[in-house]
């Protein structure tokens, strides 16, 4: 339950702020456009933050690289599909889902590592690993 509540909580918190922006200010999207995606977002968000935390733990421990990378490819390929349908439910025209998408990606390539790392300061402040349980291995 803490891994639940810790992983909404940081997902909540970074992202609604984060598509906020982006559709406002990145996509035109009209006030009551934004309003109505962060109140659809809301629950999406609810429902998807600890699967992220999952799909990002079992990237981080599985996939070679730098973490910047590995946080970024992580982002990009778990809520890009979701913020689409988020923007298409909340009214968004083919030119604002465009430019929604196309803000979001670069949205997405710089927020990879620091939500990342907010997640884990979040997780450190539930008592939790920062970057999800640690496979078991031999001798350790």
């Amino acid at each position: 339950m803490r891994a639940f509540l810790a992983d909404t909580l940081a997902l909540v918190t970074f992202f609604t702020l984060v598509g906020f922006l982006n559709e406002r200010f990145v996509a035109g999207m009209a006030w009551h456009e934004v309003a109505w995606s962060r109140t659809i977002g809301l629950p999406l968000m609810v429902l998807t933050a600890r699967p992220y935390g999952l799909w990002r733990d079992w990237v981080m421990m599985r996939l070679p690289g730098p973490a910047l990378l590995r946080d970024t490819l992580a982002l990009l390929s778990f809520q890009m599909p979701i913020y689409a349908g988020i923007v298409l439910v909340a009214g968004a025209d083919m030119p604002e889902l465009l430019r929604a998408l196309g803000g979001f990606t670069l949205v997405l390539l710089f927020s990879g590592r620091p939500y990342g790392l907010w997640l884990g300061w979040v997780r450190t402040r539930f008592g939790l690993p920062p970057d999800g349980p640690k496979p078991m291995s031999l001798g350790g």
